[in-house]
Order: structure tokens, then sequence, then C-alpha cells
């Protein structure tokens, strides 16, 4: 089946094998053991009457077959028919002499060429045999997003499975699984954890509710099992009516941990060993993983995050919830900074050096995560500077006339050429000089909460300069006095071991060691308390205290009296947390 660009969605997915092959993405062994360990002690009535169908939709050299075949064996199970998709000919060759040598039993099918083109092939449904479908599907799909795809490939692929909202490949390569799975079969699979959490992953999210019931989920963020930075997921899956919601799934996690408290610590030869059973495990690297174990809660709606419930957990948002007056998201829009796509043109941090001819008269003081600090921003030796060639008029936004700026419209010429290749601004009826995305000028003026995008501790701070916003962080400005008094409330919140505690129950979105991502879709979920309370207002007022001394030993010792104080707003102990 052709695919307008189809040698371009063939060249990318060649790449990928490609560097599978090199090792950068290629599953490790040790993983791709695991997952076929799970799948056959998960796998019920086994076909009579015929062979065993398997299959992998993108091979690569076989490492997920070798380990899906030796425990099939192990079992008593050699009579299988082998399929396998790779559009990497010399990766398949490796495969197949792989294969032949270890299991001289099972019959082959290597092919050449692109799954998804044999999975477009055959009726969408629930089929129940033919020998288009597959009993087992074990799978670690390419992770090709849009902007790499192009936008014509991934509005193909969205059309011809069905997708919806930011389409990546192994989007594509689920929906096709669905299409040659039997009823009662079972896939493991590997992919990004990213999905469970963002906004983004809402329709593999709502696919997967949709066509399988969610056995099991592994969220191995922290295991470093890639040499890449993808933090792996691995899902048992079962192709048939799915549960309307998967509470009974099992779910695990492994994230490092510095193993404050009481935690007993296992010793490990490998991450895989320290997911058996709950607590914290030593690895020989020095590294510590805690373990824990709980079930799956899908949530309600098919866009619904996923996230562990454990007992204690949901105990533990239910009385804070109770102690919630609103939510972040109550006191205005969470906005980005601003996106030049040209920051070497519009940032500087020296501009007279890059300015021979004069100080462009559109300079505005930038923040960025440079001079992050919780409360009140560094105050660097020369600060960031923005040429912000934007205002507002009759309550739009507008792009200012250049001829009224002649400073600035010199250093602009000077890199007209740079500008001008940003072709997407002028297509989308834009002046060559614009910032790509500039936000609401209105509001630098205004008092605003500002953090960071990525941070191991959460880093917010009240910015009252009217700088503008870089877009390595995200703001939210107070648009009424009312709200600037929130303002302090929400500043101690977000920068409370408590809102750790919160976010960890909540979205379970972690980076490598330790690391938060504080973004629209998380933060505007952060609980605020009744500010009427008599705790509210004194939690408040330290807030400000600390901005007007912070760095100092005496605004220190306000923090921690300060984040003793956010626990007890919301009904909660952090001593009782950290047990």
């Amino acid at each position: 089946m052709a695919v307008p660009g189809d040698a371009a969605i063939s060249g990318r997915y060649q790449r990928v094998s490609g560097e599978k092959a090199g090792g950068a993405t290629y599953t490790p062994g040790i993983l791709s053991d695991f997952v076929a360990a799970r799948m056959a002690e998960a796998q019920g009535i086994l076909p009579s009457g015929r062979r065993l169908r398997v299959l992998d939709p993108g091979v690569g050299e076989g490492e997920l077959l070798l380990s899906l075949l030796a425990e099939l064996a192990q079992r008593g199970i050699t009579d299988v028919d082998v399929h396998a998709f790779e559009t990497d000919a010399a990766a398949l060759a490796v495969t197949r002499q792989r294969l032949e040598a270890s299991y001289p039993q099972a019959v082959l099918h290597m092919i050449h060429g692109s799954f998804l083109d044999y999975a477009l092939a055959q009726p969408e449904g629930q089929p129940e045999h033919g020998s288009a479908y597959f009993d087992l599907v074990i799978a670690n799909p390419p992770y090709i997003r849009t902007q790499v795809l192009g936008a014509a490939q991934a509005r193909w692929l969205a059309e011809q499975f069905g997708l919806k909202g930011r389409v990546d490949m192994y989007h594509a390569f689920v929906a096709g699984i669905a299409r040659v799975l039997h009823v009662g079969g079972m896939v493991g699979l590997i992919v990004s954890n990213r999905f469970m959490s963002t906004r983004s992953g809402a329709a593999v999210r709502a696919m997967l509710r949709r066509h399988f019931r969610i056995r099991h989920v592994w969220d191995l963020g922290d295991t470093r099992l890639f040499d890449t930075a993808v933090l792996p997921a691995v899902l048992l899956l079962e192709r048939g009516a799915p549960e309307v919601r998967a509470a009974a799934a099992g779910f695990v996690s492994a994230y490092e941990t510095q193993a404050a408290g009481q935690d007993t610590r296992r010793r490990v030869s490998n991450p895989i060993a320290a997911l058996a059973r709950p607590g914290v495990a030593a690895l020989p690297d020095g590294r510590l993983l805690r373990v824990t174990h709980g079930k799956l809660d899908a949530g309600i709606r098919p866009q619904d995050n996923w996230r562990m419930a454990t007992g204690a957990g949901d105990d533990w948002l239910r009385t804070v919830a109770a102690h919630t007056w609103k939510h972040f998201g109550n006191l205005g829009k969470i906005r980005v900074g601003v996106k030049t796509c040209a920051d070497k043109v519009f940032i500087q941090q020296d501009w007279q050096a890059v300015a021979p001819q004069g100080l462009p008269e559109l300079l505005r003081p930038l923040t960025t995560h440079h001079i992050a600090r919780r409360f009140r921003a560094q105050a660097p030796v020369r600060q960031r500077q923005i040429l912000y060639p934007h205002d507002m008029r009759d309550g739009r936004r507008i792009a200012l006339d250049l001829a009224q700026f002649p400073r600035s419209a010199a250093y602009l010429e000077a890199h007209r050429e740079t500008l001008s290749a940003r072709r997407y601004v002028m297509e989308g009826g834009r002046h060559w000089y614009e910032i790509w995305v500039p936000q609401d000028p209105a509001r630098w003026a205004l008092p605003k909460l500002v953090f960071r995008d990525i941070a191991e501790t959460p880093t917010f701070w009240v910015d009252l300069e009217g700088s503008v916003v870089n877009g390595d962080c995200y703001w939210l400005a107070a648009e009424t006095p009312e709200a600037e008094d929130l303002l302090w409330l929400a500043a101690a919140v977000a920068n409370s071991s408590f809102i750790e505690r919160f976010y960890d129950e909540n979205f379970q979105n972690k980076l490598y060691a330790g690391r938060r991502r504080f973004i629209t879709q998380y933060v505007e979920r952060f609980p605020l308390p009744d500010p009427a309370l008599p705790l509210s207002q004194a939690i408040a007022a330290t807030a400000r205290q600390i901005h007007a001394l912070a760095g100092s030993a005496d605004a220190q010792a306000l923090e921690r009296e300060l984040d003793q104080q956010v626990w007890r707003v919301f009904g909660v102990s952090a001593e009782e947390s950290r047990r």
C-alpha cells in the first residue's frame, strides 16, 4: 500500500532500525527476556489443531523473538510459526541466521518490508481465526515523532489508523497490532513511558483501552536499560473487550532514590531483578532504586492520565482533596515563555558587544532558568535581555513598526537572512522580524509566578520586575489584586516538599535521577488551601518574607518552617510521608 511520501517514511524507519542494530535503541537482552517471560506466564489457552503464531512487527536483529522462543521452548512449545517484519535487509538476515541456529523446528516467515502496510491490508474488527492473525506479539516499535515524520506522513498515518492528536510512528504500530491479533492473544509491548502521563499520549491511552485488556504495566523509568534517554515502559496486553476501567491491572514502577527514611535495602544484580518486590534495591553501580507495587488507575475518561494506585497513596490524596479550596489553574492561564526560534539573534547577555551602533530601543529584561531560585530569582551580574518587537494595541498583540526604532531596525536588518530563513513565520502571515511565540506583552508587567520546566525539586518564584519569561520556563500572571495575594500562597505550596509528594502521587512522570517536568497540565492541578484560613494567611505572609530575604540564612530558616505549615494546612504530615 503506497504512502504519500513513502520514501521519506521508509528512509526514516530504516535509520531507526540501523540505530537499533548499532545498539542505540536496540532492546537489551535482559529486557527482552523479562518481556518474554511475562508473556509466557500470562498466556492462557493455546491454539489446538494448528501451530502457535508469533509476530515481531519491527524485529531488528531478533533479540525479542529469541527471548520469546526460549521461554516457549522451556514450556515444551516448539511447534511455532514465526513472522517478522523489518525494513533493514541486513538486520533481517542476521535475525534469520540467529533463529535458524537456535530454533530449527520453528517455521520462519522473514518479511523485508513494512508491517504497517501488512496491517492496513487486514480488515478492522476483532479477529478470531485466519492465517493473517497472531497469538503472541512481542514488539519494541520505532519511536519517530511527528516533526521527524513530517506533516504529510503523520496525517496519512492518522487517517489510515484512525489516530488523533500528535502522531508518533509507534501509535500506528499499536493500532496495527490490534488489527492482526487474535481475540485472547497477548502482546508484550515496550514503549516510552511518556504516553501514560502527557496530553499528547491521550490518544494512545484511549486506543489501548479500546482494543485491549491491560494486564500489567511496568514503568521502568530510572532503570537505564537503554543507552539513550529513553524511559521505557512494558505493557502486557490481551486482545479483546477491555474493561471500562483497568483498575485490576498490576503496576510496578522503578525510580532512583536517595532512600531517605527507614527503607530496607537489598542488593540486586541488575534493575530487572529489583522489580520482583517493593522496597529499595541497591544496584552494582551504586544507585538505589525504589520499586513500588500497586494497581493501574486509568481514570474514567479515555484521556485521563494513567497512574499507580496504592491504598496509602489514595487515602493521602483524599485527605488533600478535602482540604483543597481551588487549584492553580483557577488563578489564571499558565503559559510557556516566549520562543523566538532564533535565540542567538534576539537574546544576548552583552548587547553592547553585538550592537556597536547603539543599544536597541526594544530591549527588555529576560527571565530564564539560569537565574532560577525559589521565591525570588537571583540577581545576575549581567542579566540576559531580549529584543522584543511586540506590543498591545486595542486589546490585540501587534508587531511594532521598526521605522520608529532605528537602532533596533539596524540590528535586526543585519540578521535579516537568519530571521527570514524561518519560513513558517512568513507563511503564518507574520513579519520576518517577529518572535515566533511572543505570548501576551500586556501581561509582562503584572506580578507573576514563574517556574522551571525541568527540575529535581520544584523551583517557583514571584517576578515583580516585569521581565519577559523565556521558553525554558512557565508563568502565571496575577491579573487582579486578589490574585496577587494568592500568588504568594501558590509560591509557598509550589516550593514545598508537600507538592513533590502530590506530584508523584498524581502524575508519576519523572525523568532520570528524580527530575520532574513542571508543565501546564500538571501545575494547573496543584491545590490551594482556603485563603481565609489563618494558617493560609500566615503561609502567604511567610512567602513574602522569604522573597524579601531570598538567599540569606534567615530565608532558609523560614523556608523550613514554611514547608511544615504547608503540610499542615492540607491536613497531612510530612513525617508520616517519610515512613
